[in-house]
């Protein structure tokens, strides 16, 4: 990677043990690299897990499965953010973008 490339970095989280690695994760990469991009995207058990236990910093970062969220008959919060579309889509088509993947 090149000296002004920013890197972008999107930390899957499908369950609440891996959503809690997802933003211990993140802090860490932040601290360490300050300019890297983050997105946390969260689907399956970790929908609920997210809404229920808020992140003061991170949450602006986390973005929730829509499908998953419709499935637990349940409203996002701000500032979480609801994908256009399903999770494992988005996932893919970060990656095409050029985002590194890292599965929580």
């Amino acid at each position: 990677m090149s000296e002004n490339a920013v890197m972008r970095v999107v930390l899957h989280a499908p369950t609440p043990d891996a959503l809690l690695r997802a933003r211990n994760n993140a802090a860490n990469l932040l601290r360490e690299a300050p300019k890297a991009q983050i997105k946390i995207v969260v689907n399956a058990q970790a929908v609920v897990a997210a809404l229920d236990s808020p992140h003061e910093t991170l949450d602006a970062a986390t973005w929730l499965c829509p499908n998953t969220l419709q499935r637990a008959n349940r409203q996002t919060r701000d500032p979480l953010q609801v994908l256009p579309h399903g999770a494992i889509l988005e996932l893919a088509q970060l990656q095409q973008e050029g985002w590194l993947y890292v599965r929580a």
